[in-house]
Parts: structure tokens; C-alpha cells; sequence
């Protein structure tokens, strides 16, 4: 007889060791653990990883003697900050001032009771905590402790009634205000203005105010911009000193530059653009060594020539961070002597450019790079529908004697670059943008999905690669780079997405190596299906933010190790960084990165990654109050829309033919006993078993429209009543309960309702608490 050989037991998982060790009544080491599991020999080093991870993960810590434990966590009752909404439009916060060491907290707000104002971003309540998953807690407010808003409001005036008073554009600040007519400061009724908040005389009733600044009429063309750009507090006026420089400012000799007049530079863009930082050149490579290669430039504005650090126009355009735009308008980062004069890449007037020459093979690979400071004259000033209608057989009188010399080598270096690029395998989300289109008195005329041509994504992919070229040479120069940092997605988020495709039938290996390639073969596999929308979404949502940062993390949606903005340089802080750091490494003038900036330059990356999110809010609420003002007029019709989130207190729904996104409140939805099933991402009734799921097409009324605050309400249609027979019971998942939308005649739920929900909630709770079997 043969001796039966021991069976080795499975590897643990990364959640079998988290819970080993904050189930343990006392603090263990790695020996104690690896004992426990049965690790030995070459499997230790894949333990001391796993470990690594979990205490990076903040669900587990070392404490005396380097064993590990549970983490203390956050006390029950704690003081919290509101740092914005998540992907659902949940309110997020974390603990006001965190100081720890670990990965911040995240923090859910319970939705708040109507009779309260809701928060907003900055502001600071006491709240009681719960833990609900490691390092994430649901926080219910007890009270509002501080604002993030300094007592200012911003509101329409309304003069009716026996004091008057002052009615708020912001959706969250839903409070009573009065404004008396000697703190009016002359304004009528209608009027748009800022107004401080008075100290409190009585504890109860409304809060006063006064009124600090007046903007005129909220109907006029002007409002929508001027409300997001005061509740963000965007800069606006540019000090007197910065305006001087600005306007002093004067053309660029040749003396020290290459001269590139006679290079048929052209700059393409949108059709309502007034600045032109970017010019693109390309001919076939002359090398016969590279056969169908290319030879191409990208020339930038030499915005650092102007802008010197440490001055006034510096200080300012590091102070806004970004340009922000508007449909009506652009809040710039530098004077309009600059961003739309010297610093603008006009037609047939010699400007000063920083430019990324390349030298491609046929499949678009980059075989060599460098920068040179020149000077240059643009041949045109063209915008993508023309040549998009150039290339595809219609050219106009401008692109007519274009088309051969110029703009065709430019679509077949493109092609090339594209190749490269899919062959890099970068994540290609389809997900439709819309413009809104303004008549001459600044009302909306329309909303229009926005084009997506071959000339922008040609653009595109000239601007990447000369930004790819870029963060190599700071590199090599050993220079500081501002990288544009996208990191990997959220593995929790993976996580999730995964158990959703499971319950589609569709699968996502567990264990593998996410890469955007392995989303793309995703997003094939749904295309044309009742799921595309829907797959897209989840997956954009398990995509991390893209920030600045002085550290290389590389670019996950890219597809790229290395990655810096270079080619912005009037509307974004981060490139005309990158220009300076060029500069100094490539000894291309006096006016490269200083000392000051470079040892700042972590604390700037933080700076503007903030301005660029505060910038993108700005827009994104501009938008939406000038899509209610065009919805407004149409309340009671029914229109068509997608679920494009699914939370707690509701469902999102955007609307096909505007884009306009509203909410459908879980009171309104039909009678029934909700659950919030996060794997599913839907809201599944408990009696009928009715389902709204993210990304289905459904049909909904507009019930409110307020284009102050753009806020759009709206009520789902629905079909016959369901029948006793049609009930089925809710699936076994893990499920976040809702109140009943609708009681009973009787008050409430029957007896036997609440049993079975009794009995469902000592299900899960047991699950949760349930000690690790051995």
C-alpha cells in the first residue's frame, strides 16, 4: 500500500485574514497567523504581502511588539466634514481634520429630514457613527456645528410679504431667510445678490441677512454663470499689477529660436473658441530607414516667457489653477491680453511657441523626440466640423488649398497614432456629451448631443503623445514633473462590478490583472445589448479620479506608464509648470522652474487638483440650472430617460434628448416596501418584486423644475397595478432596507410582514457577526 500523501489547504484569502485577525480577542503575530492557516516555507513571503496590503487596506494594524489587530477606528460620535457627493449622488465626508496615518475614513451621510437644510461641501456636523465595512462608516447628523460657506448666501430677492425676504439659489441651503428692506442695499424684487448672514437675535424662525453685493437680474443672460461662479468662490477680477504686466506685454524676437515661419502650422478647435494654444504640422519621413513613418510637430504657447515665476501674473493663474467654462462665458486663468492676444496662436501673427518635434514609424510608435523654444506663424485657424468636411470630400474656400499639403498628412500620422494606441489597449468608454446652445440674448435655444469627429480625436492623440514625450524628457533631465496621475481602479469597486456581470452571465475572472484592455473586451461583449449603458457606467464608476501629483504613478485610462499636461499652458497651471521644468533641464532661457516652485511643488499639486474639481463643479451646476431653465416650461410632460443611478433615498434618471438629470424620490416610486440591493445596483420592491435597475430605460414625468437651483423632480410612469398573485419574494443578497414609501390604511406593515422581515434581518446580522468556523 501506498501512504496517502497530506493534502496542503488552500491559500487564504485576503478576507479570511482580515478576519481572522479583528475576530481575535487579542492581538497576534505573523507567526500565530501562518501557524493558523497552515502556511509554511515559500508561501510565507505571499503572506507578508497579504498583510502589507490589509494594513495599507486601513482594516487591519500593528500594534505592541509589530502584531496585528483590528483598527481602533473612529469614535461613535465624532465631528464631520462634507467633501462632496459620490458617483450615486450620496453625501460623502470625512472626520474634520483627519491626522492619521492610514487611509482616510469614508464616510456615507444618512439622508437628512426634510425639515433640515441639507449640507454641502465645507460643511462640519456632529455625527453618530456606525461601521458598516472596514474603514467605512454611515454617519446620522445630530447637528450642523459649522458652515463651509463663510455666511454668505447667494439668493433672489423678494421684497412681497411684511419683511421680505431672501430666496437661495444652492440646493442645499433650504432654510428661512429674511431680508429687510433697510438691508437690502437698493435692490428690487428678482434681484440676483450676496448676502452675509446677520448674528442671531432670537434662537428660532428665520435667519437675517444683508445684503453685501448686487448682480443684477436673475432672468438676464448673466445669472446662471455668476451663481456657480460665486457659490464656488471663483476668482474673477485679476489684480491691478497682473493686468499691468499683462497689458505690457509685447511680441517675441527670433533671436534665440528656431524660426518656423514658414512651417504651415495650423490650429484646430471648437468653433466658439477664442484662445489657440496648440498648433499641429506633419509631413511623410523623408528617412528612408522608416518606411510610412512621419515627422510631426505640436507647437505651445510660450506662456512662460510672459508669465514669470514668482510675479504678479503668476501668482494669480497659480491661484485659479485652471480657466473654467461656461456655456455663456470663460472665467481664464490669465488676462485676456495674454490668453486671447500674445499667448493666442493667431492666423498669419508671429507668436512664440514651445515646441514637441517627433519622429514616428508607421505603426506610431515614437523613435525619437525633442524640444526646441520657436517662433512661428499659423497658416489658419480651423475648426473641427471644417476639417472633418475637408478630409471627407466637402472643403471650403479656407480648407481647399489645405487639404493636400497639409491637413491629409495629418490624418495619416493620425492613423498612425491610433494604431498605437489601440494596440496599447486604452479604455475606450462610450459615453455621450452634450453642449448647450445659447441664442443672442443668452437663453437656451437648444441641447444638443456634442460631435465626436476623426479632427478632434486627430488632435487628441497629437496632444498625448507630445505629452508622453515630455514627462520622458523631465526624466532624463532629472527635472520635477507635474504628472497627470490616474491610478488603477478600486478593487472594492472591481469587486462589485464583478458580482453584477455574475448575475448577467457575464464573467470577470477573479484574481486577474485589471488593465483597460480588460474592460474594453467587456464593453465589446455588451455593445448593442440591453446592458451597453448600463456596463459603461459601472465601469466609469470604478474608475479613480485623475489628479496632479509630483510622484509617477502612471496613467491607468491611457494605458501609459509616464504622463504630464504640456499642452495648456493659458488655461492650466500644471502645463505651464511643465514648461518651465523643460526650460530649466534644456537650458532654454532664463525663465525656467525656480527653486521656490520645485521644493512647493507637492503642495501645488494638491492646489490644483482642487481648482480642477471646483472648476468641474462650477460647470457641471452651470449646466444643469441652464438645462431646468430649458425644461421648465414643459412640466407634466412625460419623457424618456436611464437610470443612471440607483441609492438609498431614490433613483437618478437622465433624460435622452436633453441629458437633463433628475431625481425620482423612493417616496413617489408605486406602492411598495423598497430595498437598496447594491450588487445589483437597483431598488427591488419586497411585496410585488418591481425592480428599477441602473441603466434601464423608463419613462417619467417631470413633476418640478427649478431653474435657480437646478433641481429637476420627477415621478416614474408606470403600467397596471400588480396583482396578490404577482408577489415574489426578494432574492438572498445583501440588501440596505427602506422604510415603507406608502403605509398601509391600518399604519404600517402586518404582523406577518414584519416577522419575515425580523427573520431576513437576524439572517444577515448572524452572517455578519458569525464567528470563523474551524
Amino acid at each position: 500500500m501506498t501512504k496517502k500523501q497530506k493534502v496542503q489547504p488552500p491559500f487564504p484569502t485576503k478576507d479570511e485574514l482580515r478576519r481572522y485577525i479583528v475576530e481575535s480577542p487579542r492581538p497576534i503575530g505573523k507567526r500565530e497567523i501562518a501557524r493558523a492557516f497552515h502556511i509554511k516555507g515559500e508561501d510565507r513571503p505571499r503572506l507578508k504581502a497579504l498583510l502589507r496590503e490589509l494594513e495599507a487596506d486601513g482594516v487591519v494594524e500593528k500594534g505592541d511588539g509589530r502584531r496585528l489587530t483590528r483598527p481602533e477606528g473612529l469614535p461613535e460620535i465624532t465631528v464631520i466634514e462634507i467633501i462632496g457627493t459620490d458617483s450615486d449622488g450620496e453625501l460623502l465626508a470625512e472626520p474634520h481634520r483627519w491626522r492619521g496615518d492610514g487611509p482616510v475614513p469614508k464616510i456615507f451621510v444618512v439622508p437628512e429630514k426634510r425639515s433640515r437644510a441639507a449640507l454641502g461641501r465645507g460643511d462640519r456636523a456632529l455625527a453618530r457613527l456606525k461601521l458598516v465595512e472596514p474603514n467605512t462608516y454611515e454617519a446620522r447628523i445630530m447637528r450642523v456645528v459649522g458652515s463651509g460657506k463663510q455666511d454668505q448666501i447667494l439668493g433672489i430677492y423678494d421684497p412681497t410679504g411684511r419683511e421680505g425676504k431672501l430666496n437661495p439659489t444652492s440646493k442645499r441651503a433650504k432654510g428661512d431667510y429674511r431680508l429687510k428692506p433697510e438691508d437690502a442695499a437698493g435692490a428690487v424684487a428678482g434681484e440676483l445678490v450676496l448676502a452675509e448672514i446677520k448674528p442671531r437675535r432670537r434662537p428660532m424662525g428665520a435667519q437675517e441677512v444683508r445684503v453685501i453685493e448686487r448682480l443684477g437680474d436673475v432672468t438676464g443672460p448673466q445669472a446662471v454663470s455668476l451663481i456657480s461662479i460665486h457659490e464656488h468662490e471663483i476668482p474673477v477680477a485679476f489684480p491691478d499689477e497682473a493686468i499691468a504686466d499683462a497689458e505690457a506685454a509685447g511680441p517675441v524676437t527670433v533671436k534665440g529660436r528656431t524660426d518656423l515661419r514658414s512651417v504651415p502650422l495650423v490650429t484646430i478647435d471648437g468653433a466658439d473658441a477664442r484662445d489657440f494654444d496648440d498648433a499641429v504640422w506633419a509631413e511623410a519621413d523623408a528617412d528612408p530607414k522608416n518606411p510610412g513613418g512621419w515627422h510631426i510637430l505640436v507647437a505651445i504657447a510660450d506662456v512662460a516667457h510672459y508669465v514669470r515665476a514668482g510675479k504678479a501674473l503668476d501668482r494669480t493663474a497659480e491661484e485659479r489653477g485652471n480657466s473654467v467654462y461656461f456655456p455663456d462665458r470663460v472665467v481664464p486663468m490669465l488676462p485676456e491680453a495674454l490668453s486671447n492676444g500674445w499667448c493666442s496662436l493667431r492666423p498669419d501673427e508671429e507668436r512664440g511657441c514651445l515646441v514637441c518635434e517627433m519622429w514616428l514609424d508607421k505603426d506610431g510608435r515614437r523613435l525619437r523626440h525633442r524640444f526646441l523654444r520657436g517662433i512661428m506663424r499659423s497658416a489658419a485657424r480651423l475648426t473641427y466640423e471644417q476639417v472633418q468636411a475637408a478630409v471627407d470630400g466637402a472643403p471650403d474656400e479656407v480648407t481647399a488649398p489645405l487639404l493636400e499639403p497639409v491637413i491629409k498628412p495629418l490624418y495619416g500620422a493620425f492613423s498612425s497614432l491610433l494604431a498605437e494606441r489601440e494596440s496599447r489597449g486604452t479604455l475606450d468608454l462610450d459615453l455621450p456629451e452634450r453642449r448647450v446652445l445659447l441664442d443672442e440674448a443668452g437663453k437656451v435655444k437648444a441641447i444638443e448631443p456634442r460631435a465626436r469627429l476623426d479632427s478632434h480625436r486627430l488632435i487628441e492623440e497629437f496632444m498625448i503623445s507630445a505629452n508622453v514625450a515630455a514627462a520622458i524628457t523631465l526624466e532624463e533631465k532629472r527635472q520635477p514633473c507635474m504628472y497627470r496621475v490616474h491610478e488603477g481602479p478600486d478593487p472594492a469597486k472591481v469587486e462589485a462590478l464583478r458580482e453584477f456581470l455574475d448575475s448577467i452571465g457575464l464573467r470577470l475572472a477573479k484574481g486577474q490583472v485589471i488593465r483597460p484592455a480588460t474592460f474594453n473586451r467587456l464593453l465589446g461583449d455588451v455593445q448593442g445589448t440591453a446592458y451597453d449603458q448600463m456596463v459603461n457606467e459601472l465601469v466609469l464608476r470604478c474608475q479613480s479620479q485623475a489628479y496632479y501629483g509630483a510622484t509617477n504613478l502612471g496613467h491607468f485610462g491611457l494605458s501609459l506608464t509616464r504622463y504630464a499636461h504640456f499642452t495648456s499652458p493659458i488655461r492650466r497651471y500644471s502645463d505651464l509648470l511643465v514648461h518651465r521644468a523643460l526650460i530649466r533641464g534644456l537650458k532654454l532661457g532664463e525663465d525656467g522652474l525656480d527653486q521656490d516652485q520645485e521644493a512647493r511643488f507637492d503642495d501645488i499639486a494638491d492646489h490644483i487638483s482642487r481648482t480642477e474639481r471646483r472648476a468641474a463643479a462650477a460647470e457641471r451646476e452651470a449646466i444643469d440650472r441652464f438645462t431646468a431653465a430649458f425644461l421648465s416650461e414643459r412640466v407634466g410632460e412625460i419623457f424618456e430617460g436611464r437610470i443612471n443611478g440607483v441609492t438609498r433615498f431614490g433613483l437618478f434618471v437622465t433624460l435622452r434628448d436633453s441629458g437633463a438629470d433628475g431625481l425620482v424620490p423612493i417616496s413617489s416610486l408605486p406602492q411598495d416596501y423598497y430595498d437598496h440591493v447594491e450588487t445589483a445596483h437597483a431598488l427591488i420592491g419586497r411585496r410585488w418584486g418591481r425592480e428599477f435597475r441602473l441603466g434601464e430605460t423608463v419613462s417619467v414625468r417631470l413633476v418640478e423644475v427649478n431653474p435657480i437651483t437646478g433641481g429637476i423632480v420627477m415621478q416614474m410612469i408606470e403600467g397596471e397595478e400588480p396583482k396578490e398573485s404577482d408577489f415574489r419574494p426578494l432574492p438572498d443578497r445583501n440588501v440596505r432596507q427602506q422604510r415603507p414609501t406608502r403605509p398601509s390604511s391600518k399604519g404600517g406593515r402586518s404582523a406577518s410582514e414584519k416577522k419575515r422581515s425580523g427573520t431576513r434581518k437576524k439572517s444577515r446580522d448572524a452572517k455578519k457577526t458569525g464567528k470563523r468556523r474551524t
